[in-house]
């Protein structure tokens, strides 16, 4: 079921995504830079493992993991969170948490475009990929 997602995918804009890294608890600095990065993201599959590789100009992050089996993650900003990714209503669904926190990121395909929703508390952002040819 995770096919569609599978792919490169370059992101072409980015809504709220500096509130949404102060609710994280990012620095000016790395805010400064995460807003003018637009990071490809490569998902493949190796059986019933999937690796979701984030390349940019700034940093390379790579995650593997399988659906429904909870993991331990170092996230870009080197956050130490427990994660939980499943499938529901054909969206990936990626669950964060960490220190009492809680952030959710959704990624949904509609034809060759990628929208992944972040969401902390009240805090909203949204990213928009198109699928590299």
């Amino acid at each position: 079921m995770v096919e569609k997602f599978l792919g490169t995918w370059r992101m072409v804009e980015s809504k709220n995504f500096d509130e949404y890294m102060k609710a994280l608890g990012v620095g000016f600095a790395t805010r400064q830079i995460g807003n003018v990065t637009k990071p490809t993201t490569i998902i493949s599959s190796e059986g019933d493992v999937i690796v979701l590789q984030t390349q940019s100009t700034f940093k390379n992050t790579e995650v593997k993991f399988k659906l429904n089996e909870e993991f331990d993650e170092v996230t870009a900003d080197d956050r130490k969170v427990k994660s939980l990714v499943t499938l529901e209503d054909g969206k990936l669904k990626w669950v964060q948490k960490w220190d009492g926190k809680e952030t959710t990121l959704v990624r949904e395909v509609n034809d060759d475009k990628l929208v992944l929703t972040l969401t902390l508390g009240e805090v909203v952002s949204t990213r928009h990929y198109e699928k590299a040819q």
